[in-house]
């Protein structure tokens, strides 16, 4: 299984499915990621840690935590 996390700078994919429960991937789905989104991945801080994403006409950023909840393809 392949995760946000895994990514590297530039790349384009597609979510696949969601994983984590409850509160948290309510949160994830209201930021708008959901199944067969594509994004780019734009930059990853320094220490890994947060990722900025493009995904929906507008840029976003994410923990690795959050990332590693996102199955991509």
């Amino acid at each position: 299984m392949k995760t946000l996390k895994d990514a590297k700078v530039g790349d384009k994919v597609t979510v696949a499915k969601l994983h984590g429960d409850g509160p948290v991937k309510r949160r994830i789905m209201d930021m708008g990621i959901t199944k067969g989104v594509e994004i780019q991945i734009r930059k990853v801080a320094p220490l890994g840690d947060p990722l900025e994403l493009n995904l929906r006409g507008y840029e976003l950023s994410i923990r690795k935590a959050d990332a590693e909840m996102i199955e991509i393809q």
